[in-house]
């Protein structure tokens, strides 16, 4: 937390004069914390703390998800004065936490931040699963690995089965494992981009952010579409449904990872699909399934990810699209919600 910083800012000041030096020697304590707002104007106050704030920058630009996935993701723009977009990284969907201050490190020496923005809520963590020690080679089948009634549903072990993130029954809990960037571009803004050669059928990764009642996202979204009227502003607010097995009803599932989410806020649309199939994943135990993005064909290198925001009505004062597709409609998808 950013209190715990100052403290220890406010300790070793004791045992030294306050002066430039001891300023400087909490900076990469105190920096990290900062918005990127905040670590500009800060920039500004003396020589040092502009220079201590720019290798803060060059880390942020280096690595979005702070050293939480098993390979960086930088960010690359050159068309603008925004090296990077600022926003809270979880790698897994979470609880909101009304008490939390909304704060985490990036740019220190020693991402990542916060456990609480690290792992899987454990309020969504129902129940046990399986007791295998190796699912793959269990005489028996694992129970973890179908589910009755869920045929679309992809499902894996979860938080409290015996095995471990090793079992090839967890293939989307490892983290990204692609070689991914962020490039900005003049019309679209941000966008995820292949860093390297994605063969079919890939996990790519799944669409973290805030899980949100349904109540608070048609809050949220009131927000954000006042907003986006006064100037180009998106939010990154999804709304899941998966039908279940009776066939009578689904259960919806708002993600919003506007402010806090993985890269995956980052995936625009493309009206003819893109190149990215979304699948429902399902952990042995977990209340909520997660939503996951596979590659639908070979992606090359250098090439954008995109997938398809939904068949859902056009609104004529909507954002426009710019995705380039022949059978582009010009303006985004969106749904009341």
């Amino acid at each position: 937390m950013l209190q715990t910083a100052s403290k220890k800012c406010s300790k070793s000041s004791e045992a030294e004069e306050y002066s430039n030096g001891g300023l400087l020697h909490c900076a990469h304590l105190v920096l990290p914390w900062l918005t990127s707002l905040e670590l500009a104007n800060i920039s500004l106050s003396c020589k040092s703390l502009n220079a201590a704030s720019k290798s803060i920058t060059l880390r942020r630009i280096l690595d979005a998800s702070r050293s939480i996935e098993p390979l960086p993701i930088p960010f690359h723009s050159s068309i603008d004065n925004h090296p990077y977009a600022f926003f809270l990284y979880a790698p897994a969907a979470i609880v909101p936490n009304l008490h939390s201050d909304r704060r985490q490190p990036w740019g220190s020496i020693s991402d990542p931040g916060p456990d609480h923005l690290q792992t899987e809520s454990a309020s969504l963590v129902l129940a046990s699963g399986c007791h295998c020690e190796n699912c793959a080679d269990s005489e028996f089948e694992c129970p973890c690995s179908s589910l009755d009634g869920l045929e679309d549903v992809a499902s894996e072990c979860g938080p409290r089965c015996s095995c471990g993130l090793e079992c090839q029954n967890r293939p989307t809990q490892r983290g990204i494992s692609v070689r991914l960037k962020i490039l900005r571009d003049e019309k679209k803004g941000w966008g995820l981009y292949a860093d390297e050669l994605i063969q079919e059928g890939s996990f790519v990764c799944e669409y973290a952010g805030e899980l949100l009642t349904t109540g608070e996202a048609r809050r949220r979204q009131k927000l954000y579409d006042a907003r986006a009227l006064g100037g180009r502003f998106a939010s990154s607010l999804l709304v899941v449904r998966e039908h279940l097995p009776s066939g009578n009803a689904c259960l919806r599932i708002n993600i919003d990872a506007t402010q806090i989410g993985n890269v995956a806020r980052f995936i625009n649309h493309s009206c003819d699909g893109g190149n990215l199939a979304t699948r429902l994943v399902r952990s042995a135990g977990v209340m909520l399934p997660r939503l996951c993005f596979y590659a639908s064909r070979m992606i090359t290198k250098d090439e954008e990810l995109t997938f398809s925001y939904g068949d859902i009505r056009l609104k004529p004062e909507g954002l426009k699209c710019f995705c380039g597709s022949s059978c582009c409609l010009g303006i985004l998808p969106s749904e009341n919600t």
